[in-house]
């Protein structure tokens, strides 16, 4: 079975890699890069912030087989490894992004310094529900997906504020690949990692939106405890007022969230 292939866009300003702790940063189903814009530029004066795209989403070349959440991770380490081979990196992802991370923390968590997961949980939705997603993008593509989208995407009044930066994230769902979009659908069909979460020992951020159906703060709470209760450090925390896309929605609270994060890492000695 092939590996899926993701491809990457630089947030931070254009330097050599290696001088600032190294971010890289992963996207919700149906989005693409953009979801992590406004956070990466708060972010790039001290860290060098990487964005990768799901395969079909984005920059990223379409998938031509069906691939696991594991597999999303391995791809991610992979795409590391091609800009800086071997590096330990932190880690942020929203959603499918997260459950990535949540990957990461179990298969790879030798590469990582620090994990943040957002609007996620060890297990979204339910197979049933991903399975009849996916056939019904096969048959009649992603642009079905827009209005249902937007309501779980953004929270109360985002839109009317903010109706050029939704409509342009609403436009990377309608243009991703119906197959890929359906493969990613698939890969959550198969996604459960509660049993697995004591094995994640970086230091963890979980963070949720008050107004998220998809991943309530309860998802959030669930796995701070499934990595506490194997020795892991993790925290939760809840954004009022934010859906389903933390980075998007609060882009100035997620990104001192994650300062913070990486700072305290970096300075403890707990990524080393």
């Amino acid at each position: 079975m092939a590996r899926p292939t993701v491809k990457a866009v630089l947030l931070s300003p254009q330097r050599p890699l290696g001088d600032k702790p190294l971010l890289v940063v992963g996207p919700s189903l149906g989005t693409s890069t953009l979801l992590w814009t406004q956070a990466g530029a708060l972010l790039g004066d001290d860290v060098d912030v990487v964005a990768w795209d799901l395969p079909g989403h984005g920059i990223s070349p379409a998938a031509k087989e069906t691939f696991t959440v594991a597999e999303l991770a391995d791809a991610v380490v992979e795409l590391v490894d091609s800009i800086a081979p071997g590096a330990r990196f932190h880690y942020a992802g929203v959603s499918l992004g997260g459950a990535t991370g949540l990957q990461l923390g179990i298969k790879h968590g030798e590469r990582l310094k620090s994990l943040s997961v957002q609007c996620t949980g060890a297990k979204l939705g339910t197979p049933e529900g991903w399975l009849e997603r996916a056939e019904t993008v096969r048959t009649q593509g992603t642009p079905v997906m827009i209005q249902g989208s937007a309501q779980r995407w953004f929270g109360p009044g985002f839109m009317e504020h903010q109706p050029e930066l939704s409509g342009r994230l609403l436009h990377s769902l309608r243009d991703a690949d119906r197959f890929s979009y359906a493969f990613c659908c698939e890969a959550l069909a198969g996604f459960d990692v509660r049993d697995e979460l004591g094995s994640i020992s970086v230091p963890t951020q979980a963070v949720a939106g008050a107004q998220d159906s998809v991943a309530p703060p309860s998802f959030a709470e669930a796995i701070v405890e499934g990595i506490t209760a194997g020795g892991g450090t993790a925290s939760a925390i809840t954004l009022e007022g934010v859906a389903h896309l933390a980075p998007f929605e609060a882009p100035g609270h997620v990104a001192e969230l994650l300062r913070s994060l990486i700072t305290w890492t970096e300075s403890s000695g707990a990524a080393k």
